[in-house]
């Protein structure tokens, strides 16, 4: 695989998340979007950093030096950041969702349209 199918992927499952986004009513569906579209970013940021890798990484062990070996993990290190943020983001996200649920009965986010109870 070369990085053009890479982020072909990555923006096939972006527009999916962005297509979940912008047209579903139902909070858990729209976390799932959103979700989506991380994971999206994950893939584009891990395939960067797949075909930026030095190539000196693939030759002689000797000559590697520690800013290559940092350079090379840099889009692994900033999807493992990406997937810490959607995991707080998803558990505060359905924190909210559950509490809205129990008091308004409905999952509908066009049904909340004022802060009062």
């Amino acid at each position: 695989m070369n990085l053009e199918n890479v982020l072909l992927v990555s923006a096939i499952i972006f527009a999916i998340g962005l297509y979940g986004a912008m047209t579903r009513r139902n909070a858990i569906i729209l976390l799932m979007s959103i979700e989506l579209m991380f994971n999206a970013v994950n893939i584009a940021a891990v395939g960067f950093s797949r075909y930026t890798v030095p190539t000196a990484l693939s030759g002689d062990p000797i000559a590697v030096t520690s800013d290559m070996v940092q350079s090379a993990l840099s889009g692994h290190i900033f999807a493992l950041f990406i997937i810490a943020a959607a995991a707080a983001e998803v558990a505060l996200g359905l924190a909210l969702v559950i509490a809205i649920y129990r008091q308004r009965e409905t999952a509908d986010v066009s049904e909340l349209d004022t802060l009062r109870g």
